[in-house]
């Protein structure tokens, strides 16, 4: 599918690390036209999913998942780095290609049975994703899908979610 918001997307060389080509969609999100067709198209992926909540992964998952979860008419749940949230939480480790990472979510965010809808913004390795995942697991509830604007194909990220149905509106 050919998005309107593609054209947007710029390439960023070197960052956050020299050999990395970065994919910056934050004029994504200043262009009201195509940040709507971006939520639009991520609804149509995510309203017979019958997901009972949306997860968001810390930070860019925020920003797509709240207006998923209010055109949804569910409740959002912020899944966030190590040290970032109140109250007992779960942890989950993920691997980086340079080490690894913690993400956290508090103990109380979801119930046993209820189906979650994961979003991120980019797809690439499937790490943090896939730590998203565990953590609802863990809480009993059920992933229905994974949702993401962008996804780097090269990296695999998908293999890593096998498990889920995967949606990614871009492809690079």
């Amino acid at each position: 599918m050919a998005l309107q918001a593609e054209r947007l997307i710029r390439d960023i060389p070197d960052f956050p690390k020299p050999g990395i080509l970065f994919k910056d969609i934050n004029p994504i999100l200043n262009d009201p036209p195509a940040f709507r067709e971006v939520v639009d198209h991520l609804y149509h992926f995510a309203h017979d999913k019958g997901a009972d909540v949306v997860v968001g992964i810390e930070s860019r998952g925020f920003v797509f998942g709240t207006p998923l979860a209010m055109r949804l008419d569910v409740g959002f749940v912020p899944v966030r780095k190590l040290g970032k949230l109140p109250g007992p939480t779960i942890r989950a480790e993920y691997a980086l290609e340079y080490g690894t990472n913690v993400m956290e979510v508090q103990q109380d965010a979801l119930h046993p049975g209820q189906k979650v809808l994961i979003v991120d913004d980019l797809l690439a390795t499937g790490g943090t994703a896939r730590a998203a995942a565990e953590l609802v697991e863990k809480l009993g509830a059920v992933v229905v899908g994974c949702a993401f604007v962008v996804e780097l194909g090269f990296l695999h990220g998908r293999d890593v979610l096998k498990d889920y149905e995967v949606c990614s509106l871009i492809t690079f």
